[in-house]
């Protein structure tokens, strides 16, 4: 099966180095900003750079109970990651691989577009639906904009 990739960009009031730097802090304030969500979330391996691990524990909300995330790529200068799914999640039952990309890029209002690619590779037989696509949108949307929320009330907040 060929991969499936979406794209989507999300405007933020939110400067771009704050908000990127949320994304590499994300299992710290998941918890605390979506715990309807997020039930917890650590750093499990490294130091918070590339090849670092962080597993993310969800509510009964979600459909499965966790994932774990391996950080690939990170580039602070042009608040751009990139990390891979490596357990939990569909992992191994419906797809073989996925990944996000992450890039926080400055706007001329002081605020920020956040562009995420993410891509699966289904396993064979299996397909990626529709609503699993709308639904992976609307998570990161919320997601974003809980960052935001939580920058623009706390403005030392990853300053």
């Amino acid at each position: 099966m060929s991969p499936t990739s979406w794209t989507l960009e999300v405007e933020s009031q939110a400067p771009a180095a704050r908000l990127f730097n949320t994304f590499l802090d994300w299992h710290n304030l998941a918890p605390k900003l979506v715990p309807n969500i997020v039930a917890s979330a650590a750093a499990i391996q490294g130091d918070g750079g590339v090849g670092s691990i962080r597993q993310i524990n969800f509510t009964s909300i979600m459909p499965f109970g966790y994932v774990k995330e391996r950080l690939d790529f990170v580039d602070h200068d042009k608040f751009e990651c990139k990390q891979s799914l490596v357990e939990g999640g569909d992992l191994g039952k419906k797809i073989e691989t996925a990944s996000s990309h992450f890039k926080s890029e400055p706007t001329s209002k002081g605020g920020s577009v956040c562009k995420v690619v993410t891509t699966c590779k289904p396993l064979p037989g299996e397909e990626i639906k529709d609503e699993i696509i709308i639904k992976g949108k609307e998570a990161v949307t919320g997601i974003i904009g809980a960052a935001e929320a939580h920058l623009l009330a706390n403005p030392d907040a990853y300053a």
